[in-house]
């Protein structure tokens, strides 16, 4: 047994969260990056697929990314290089909002472009990504933002582009040819910028350990491939760990669901994260990482549990109340982590619910889900049955 092992081991039916220092004293050095070029899926093996499908959503994604972005518009915008501040969210939602445009800007940016990419194989959109980064890189932007403990919102900002830029770089990265000197500084930028912010262990017990170290370590794992940093990808690994230790007897993630009227959401968003690090680190050969269970639990526990709230809240127990907030099942970006899954592992619940929310798009984890990971065989009696409705709704109307 490992040391990382026999160190959870020995918390066995406990059920206190590991703490940040249990978390570093881990013994994962069987965790190596050993191919930078993999992103969190076979970019060549995708492209053959989607240029065979005749998946209606496939090619209605395809047609719409594959005339993409012009490069001299995006390589126009400005890098940040201001101090970043941005209220919170909660208290401030409007002001968050308006603050956290241009942070978003990025994300969609880098997201698309490694889309199109995909689409339309055209090396076009995969230059314009690492040019574009590059530029970024250059200026040295988000190196400045503001963070205290009371006042954390810049840095939760700064996570997510950190992760959707290393996301979409990975996607075109084994594509492009030459462009030596901007790959050189955009992954040195990075990788320095990962470090300056996995820096900060964030609160105990909140954001040290909860759904934004999860986020954190999505960017580790992913910068730490794609700039060969095994430190990075360890600590990307460690959340998975962390996580799995954490996970209550039902699989509920105790971090998350204390959050009152919003604990099925928060089980949810703790899954975006996990589900997409473990593709990361599945792909550096690792594909166990999906079965792993720390005192006899997994993540399909902590999936089942988030099923079993979102059928029933009373299964929630004394965890939170049961009158929970629904909305966040009317955004879709939420559920990118169940195209991941589901290419793994044929979950009649999941494929249920992807019906009602695909197509998926998440503009930092992982960007357009849907084209990336669903089998060209899903859904397609779904989209047949609503173009005869669609039919039978013009020939009524010819009728009239």
């Amino acid at each position: 047994m490992s040391l990382a092992l026999g160190m959870l081991a020995s918390h066995a039916g406990a059920q206190d969260t590991l703490s940040r220092e249990e978390r570093e004293a881990l013994d994962l050095s069987e965790y190596r990056v050993s191919d930078p070029d993999a992103g969190y899926f076979d970019v060549a093996q995708r492209r053959e697929t989607l240029q065979a499908t005749d998946n209606a959503m496939l090619l209605q994604e395809i047609d719409e990314l594959t005339q993409g972005p012009s490069c001299q518009q995006l390589l126009a915008y400005e890098p940040i290089t201001t101090r970043v501040r941005i209220p919170g969210y909660y208290p401030n939602p409007d002001e968050w909002e308006l603050a956290s445009e241009p942070l978003f800007r990025f994300e969609d940016n880098v997201s698309q472009l490694a889309g199109s990419f995909v689409a339309s194989g055209d090396p076009y959109y995969a230059n314009c990504l690492v040019r574009y980064l590059d530029h970024w890189a250059q200026a040295e932007a988000l190196t400045d933002f503001h963070y205290d403990s009371t006042q954390p919102q810049a840095w939760f900002a700064t996570e997510s582009m950190l992760f959707a830029a290393g996301m979409a770089y990975a996607t075109v990265r084994p594509h492009v040819e030459g462009l030596d000197d901007e790959r050189e500084r955009l992954e040195a930028w990075l990788n320095g910028l990962a470090h300056q912010h996995a820096e900060i262990p964030g609160e105990e017990q909140n954001s040290c350990c909860n759904n934004h170290f999860y986020r954190r370590a999505l960017y580790g794992s992913m910068i730490g491939v794609i700039t060969e940093d095994d430190e990075l990808f360890r600590f990307g690994v460690s959340a998975i760990y962390s996580a799995l230790h954490d996970l209550t007897d039902e699989g509920a993630m105790p971090l998350e669901v204390r959050r009152g009227r919003r604990a099925t959401h928060y089980q949810n968003y703790g899954l975006l994260y996990l589900v997409t690090n473990m593709q990361v680190i599945a792909r550096q050969g690792y594909d166990e990482i999906f079965d792993l269970t720390i005192d006899g639990r997994s993540i399909h526990d902590a999936i089942d549990f988030l099923f079993a709230i979102l059928d029933d809240p009373a299964a929630l127990g004394d965890h939170a109340p049961l009158e929970q907030y629904t909305g966040f099942l009317r955004d879709p970006q939420y559920f990118t982590w169940m195209e991941i899954y589901q290419s793994r592992y044929d979950d009649p619940r999941i494929a249920d619910f992807l019906t009602r929310v695909r197509p998926l798009y998440n503009r930092s984890a992982g960007g357009y889900a849907t084209l990336y990971f669903m089998s060209p065989d899903a859904q397609t009696h779904v989209f047949l049955d609503e173009q005869q409705r669609q039919t039978e709704a013009f020939r009524g109307l010819g009728q009239q």
